[in-house]
């Protein structure tokens, strides 16, 4: 079976909407002060990066079980490095 190019743009689609959900949960539910615009697909969530902590991952993890009916457990912590990672979690898991 073939990939049309129809699927490909409706798959690309369907990631960069779920990157911006992504976006937007961190920064409503985080109470971060910016435009999730800001947050780059590959940008780290913690460290350097946006400089989010333990209680943010923690909710987090709630946002995004709520938002998306995926949990995620201590196993796959590493989920949470980036908005790629989570989206790449999401579309595998999603119920």
């Amino acid at each position: 079976m073939s990939v049309t190019v129809e699927t490909i743009r409706q798959r690309a689609a369907r990631r960069r909407e779920l990157c911006r959900r992504v976006k937007q949960l961190i920064v409503e539910r985080l109470e971060l002060d910016m435009d999730p615009d800001l947050i780059t697909d590959d940008q780290a969530l913690f460290g350097r990066g946006l400089e989010l902590d333990s209680i943010d991952s923690l909710e987090l993890v709630v946002a995004i079980q709520d938002e998306f009916g995926v949990a995620i457990t201590d196993d796959n912590s590493e989920v949470l490095l980036s908005v790629n990672r989570i989206v790449d979690y999401v579309e595998a898991n999603l119920p």
